[in-house]
């Protein structure tokens, strides 16, 4: 039998509710609904990471705060283990312990008026992993150590420290509960390009020795190469293309992730011509009919304007939700492209 999945989503959205103006509601004005997330499938097997690209706004970051627990889904299905943990009141302790989370700002999400220690003991604390205060304060040591930190610097605030730095607290923090999933929202786009590759070394280098499972969400193509196994490309709340990470790289599907790997830079100056992602990604309150994207598709036609594609498996392990490649519509994919940057 196939192992189990470590994390399994089905069919999962959340839609918010806009309030309306008390003058407006008093014509009879109802409020619209924003579709954040609109249904996404998929699974991560045990020290596998699997990345959620798109555009900003298009509800990578949603996906990870419903799968937390932060939002209550609207519909959908959250399992860890075979273990349903979309209601509130089916997430166990033990459930919780095996999932956090790091943020995008680590600035934003330490306790400024906190000493590191105490930041890094309270899910320690929390869970009940340690005996004593002693072996409380030996765990957290050897935490701050395994992330590049010395020991002596939980007696330091948050402040003390570099914006790198403070990420590895947050990460220190992450590993504290022992998890084996961590969702990674961003946790490198707030920092330096030289800080952000040592945090993403840091980050595969601990997924190597302690057997960690990630779901990692960004917006930079470059660093989900360096980062994922696979890859889930998000437009307007729904998935467009799954597929692993190599594959993607080099014979993308769906023309919106052909649109944003132009956006690499071409590091061998190939001298190819690169056709850049035009418009504007439509506002999930009042998205167009069809197909989301084909108001920006150079290859729209009557049925991509009118019929949604749904997510179909295509060539390998890979899945596309488009017309245009389920009938063949599509030139072939730009040779050496993204994955040469």
């Amino acid at each position: 039998m196939a192992e189990t999945p470590l994390l399994e989503i089905e069919d999962l959205a959340v839609h918010f509710r806009l309030p309306v103006p008390l003058a407006e509601r008093a014509m009879g004005r109802k409020p619209k609904v924003l579709k954040a997330v609109d249904g996404v499938s998929f699974a991560i097997g045990k020290g596998v990471t699997l990345a959620v690209v798109g555009e900003s706004g298009c509800g990578k970051s949603t996906v990870a705060r419903l799968i937390a627990g932060l939002y209550r889904p609207t519909r959908g299905r959250v399992a860890i283990d075979g273990h349903d943990v979309t209601a509130a009141r089916d997430r166990t302790r033990a459930l919780r312990r095996r999932l956090t989370m790091i943020f995008q700002d680590p600035q934003a999400s330490l306790n400024p008026r906190w000493r590191v220690r105490d930041i890094i003991a309270e899910p320690i604390k929390a869970f009940g992993i340690a005996g004593d205060g002693q072996e409380t304060g030996r765990r957290v040591d050897g935490l701050l150590e395994q992330v590049g930190l010395a020991a002596a610097d939980g007696e330091k605030y948050p402040h003390e420290f570099s914006g790198g730095q403070r990420q590895r607290i947050s990460i220190a923090r992450a590993l504290a509960s022992q998890p084996d999933l961590i969702l990674c929202d961003e946790p490198t786009s707030a920092l330096d390009v030289s800080v952000q590759a040592q945090i993403l070394n840091l980050m595969r280098d601990l997924q190597d020795d302690l057997g960690l499972t990630y779901l990692f969400i960004s917006h930079d193509l470059a660093v989900v190469n360096h980062m994922s196994d696979r890859i889930a490309v998000m437009y307007l709340g729904r998935f467009v293309e799954v597929a692993d990470a190599a594959a993607l790289f080099a014979a993308p599907q769906h023309p919106y992730t052909r649109l944003l790997l132009e956006t690499i830079p071409d590091l061998g100056m190939t001298g190819r011509d690169r056709e850049a992602v035009a418009g504007e990604v439509p506002s999930p309150i009042d998205p167009p009919g069809g197909c989301a994207f084909h108001p920006r598709c150079p290859h729209a036609n009557e049925r991509c304007r009118t019929e949604r594609p749904e997510l179909r498996t295509a060539a390998g392990s890979a899945a596309v939700a488009c017309h245009a490649a389920e009938e063949g519509r599509l030139p072939p994919a730009p040779a050496g492209g993204a994955a040469d940057g």
